[in-house]
């Protein structure tokens, strides 16, 4: 099963795409979708958009996951950041690949055993888990890794299930 992990965003999307065979995970390929500050908030859409969908077709996933939004203190941001989920939805449901979205705290339970854990130990757990020789950059990237590390370990047992 191959799954794209989504971490959201319009300035930097990270992604990451992963390999999982009954219960063996690979890591197949990671980095960025950014869009210049210099196009409008409606041009930075389209192009994410556009990107996110070329991404999917280069991919071909069997399954993407992605991270709900968290709401920190600076709300225009998160704003922002919701519109730019929206639009990776979109790109994500026209291609009809099976939509999964995980809180935080899911996917710091699921990929460091701790729905409290730390930034740093879910990049050091995917690290491990992914026997990567260090920590993938930047963080939207290793935060996507995770998020498509924490459906791997969640889907797991539906795959054994199928015979998968």
């Amino acid at each position: 099963m191959r799954i794209l992990g989504i971490d959201p965003g319009y300035a930097t999307t990270g992604f990451g795409v992963l390999d999982a065979q009954r219960g063996a995970f690979r890591l197949l390929n990671y980095g960025t979708i950014t869009t210049p500050t210099t196009l409008t908030f409606p041009e930075r859409l389209v192009m994410l958009y556009d990107d996110m969908t070329a991404l999917l077709d280069t991919v071909k996933p069997d399954a993407v996951a992605v991270e709900e939004l968290f709401w920190g203190h600076n709300v225009t941001t998160g704003i922002g950041v919701s519109h730019g989920r929206g639009v990776i939805l979109l790109a994500i449901c026209k291609t009809g690949v099976p939509l999964f979205e995980y809180t935080p705290n899911q996917v710091k339970q699921a990929v460091a055993g701790y729905g409290g854990a730390d930034k740093h130990q879910v990049m050091e757990m995917t690290r491990r888990l992914l026997k990567m020789e260090k920590v993938a950059r930047p963080d939207d990237a290793a935060d996507a890794i995770a998020i498509a590390l924490c459906h791997a370990r969640s889907a797991t047992s539906l795959l054994a299930g199928k015979g998968l």
